[in-house]
């Protein structure tokens, strides 16, 4: 089974990396900039092909963890020397003398085809399979637990926590995954009457029929004992339709999951790196059927892009969103930026990131033992 999930895991990940750094390659070919190497992978060379027309070398690495497309005029060297098959590279074949405008689209192409691809496979798993739509609507509350103890019953509407709004379910879950004071979290909820009240309320743990506390991962199960609407959808038309709708809610899940690790209400422990994705290939296959490992996969694969892609654009050096960001700057400001301080802080982005894939890793290491 092992042998099964690295192949998977392997396979999942060279795709997203291939397919986003497609999106830089053919965008820069397009604009007619030169590529000194097109690589899937980091670290040692299993295996390279030197293109004897282009003089492109198209490698493939050792660790599935990333990849690079190497372009002449990317950190604004404008070498007359440089030389590709014997003969002078021409000036505008350098990435840095295109328009800025040619640069932002080449810069942000990967992002964009992560996105992309995405939606597509949404929509493949929505159409084939359909797609459960879930509202925030209470369908059922267990009796004497925490909703039903405060009166709240099927019908009502969660609409927002701890002041928060939440137009999905998706959001609603992320909300209570953050940490609150005293882990008491207002639900402002709106009656079948359209009348609207906030409840402060705690979770119940869960009791096993000796009266102990259950326990998951080493923590004690809690819930407030309601679920909510959901409905499954099929056809072409309403898979498009779902599809988007859930590339946004991902999205905005994803933008608060983000903005509350930087803010300090969700911890390092929620990130997962190579090893908490290799984990959760597993999860998505083992066990299952043929069919259903598939419908994971497919769903795993639209996830992780939009992660990649949502990652990358922020404007954080070393990230395509930073180097977008100096292009802004270039142009506002009318000019290139000082190598040596655009350089410098790529370089500290880039170790920040490493320090963050490191911090990551053990955690996710950890959390198997």
């Amino acid at each position: 089974m092992w042998f099964l999930t690295l192949i998977l895991f392997i396979f999942i990940l060279g795709l997203i990396v291939l397919i986003h750094e497609l999106g830089h390659f053919l965008w820069a070919r397009a604009f007619g900039v030169h590529i000194y190497e097109f690589s899937i992978g980091m670290g040692p060379i299993l295996f390279t092909k030197k293109s004897k027309k282009s003089g492109i070398n198209y490698n493939i690495r050792a660790l599935p963890i990333g990849g690079f497309v190497a372009m002449a005029g990317e950190v604004y060297e404008d070498d007359e020397e440089t030389k590709v098959n014997g003969k002078k590279l021409a000036k505008n074949k350098f990435l840095c003398n295109k328009p800025i405008w040619q640069r932002c689209i080449v810069m942000a192409a990967g992002v964009m085809n992560n996105f992309i691809t995405a939606l597509i496979f949404l929509i493949i798993m929505s159409w084939i399979w359909g797609t459960v739509v879930t509202t925030n609507t209470v369908s059922m509350v267990e009796e004497n637990s925490v909703f039903d103890r405060n009166g709240i019953v099927a019908g009502d509407q969660v609409i927002a926590i701890n002041g928060k709004k939440v137009s999905s379910w998706e959001e609603t879950q992320t909300r209570l995954a953050l940490k609150s004071k005293n882990d008491e979290y207002t639900f402002t909820i709106k009656h079948a009457n359209g009348k609207t009240e906030d409840y402060k309320l705690k979770k119940d743990y869960v009791y096993d029929e000796e009266g102990n506390p259950i326990e998951e991962d080493g923590e004690k199960v809690q819930r407030y004992g309601f679920a909510v609407d959901q409905r499954l959808e099929k056809g072409f038309f309403k898979s498009i339709k779902n599809s988007f709708i859930s590339f946004g809610n991902l999205i905005k899940t994803m933008l608060v999951t983000l903005g509350n690790l930087v803010i300090g209400r969700l911890s390092l422990s929620n990130l997962s790196g190579p090893v908490g994705i290799y984990q959760v290939v597993g999860d998505s296959v083992s066990g299952l059927s043929f069919v259903d490992a598939v419908h994971n996969c497919i769903y795993l694969i639209a996830l992780l892009s939009i992660n990649v892609g949502l990652v990358n654009i922020l404007p954080i050096p070393a990230f395509d969103g930073g180097h977008i960001l100096f292009l802004i700057i270039e142009k506002i400001k009318g000019g290139p930026i000082n190598q040596k301080i655009e350089n410098t802080c790529i370089n500290i982005g880039f170790i920040l990131l490493m320090i963050l894939i490191i911090i990551v890793t053990i955690n996710d290491i950890l959390r198997l033992f």
